[in-house]
């Protein structure tokens, strides 16, 4: 089993040579908007809430080097807002409200969803899109409804999910490593 997992790691892993390109367009997207003034919100369900607040947590601490801190929120994190939402409005609205409130032009939101169709997370690309921010997906299998509602969307090439999060956290910390560079 063990065996299986990392041949299948390194497959999916590969595949993200072709998509470079997206990576580093990514990259300078989110170092355009901090060095502009402007923050990174970052959402997701599940383990992508994880790697939302695992990136999140890169930006305003270090991900390498010494550099001043980045804003950068995960929206998943507040549990009073995410409860009240959610009560008020539905689970599908707990992200969209957040960028109503806390986005602003020049913003970058970074939605991550491993089948590209979670909809609080539409939701939130429809809200940050007329308030004019960036939109970045990352999603997996085919990219899902995320294709024709963000900016960018970085599609992992896989159907397993346990790859498609991997290969997500690695690319947020590549994106990190870029950042980083930019901040020396």
């Amino acid at each position: 089993m063990i065996e299986e997992f990392l041949s299948e790691h390194i497959v999916v892993i590969e595949a993200l040579k072709e998509q470079e390109s997206t990576i580093k367009e990514i990259a300078d997207v989110c170092i355009m908007a901090l060095k502009s003034g402007k923050k990174i919100l970052l959402c997701g369900n599940g383990g992508s809430a994880g790697d939302a607040q695992h990136i999140s947590a890169e930006l305003t601490g270090r991900y390498k080097t010494e550099r001043k801190a980045l804003p950068a929120i995960a929206l998943t994190t507040d549990t009073s807002a995410l409860t009240a939402i959610g009560n008020d409005y539905g689970y599908d609205r707990v992200f969209d409200r957040q960028v109503e409130a806390l986005g602003v032009m020049g913003d970058v939101l970074i939605g991550i969803s491993t089948s590209g169709n979670s909809k609080n997370v539409i939701n939130a690309f429809e809200v940050g899109k007329k308030l004019g921010l960036v939109c970045i997906a990352l999603s997996g299998r085919d990219g899902g409804a995320m294709n024709g509602c963000s900016d960018i969307n970085l599609v992992i090439p896989s159907f397993n999910t346990p790859r498609i999060q991997e290969s997500h956290i690695l690319v947020g910390h590549i994106i990190c490593e870029f950042i980083d560079k930019a901040f020396e």
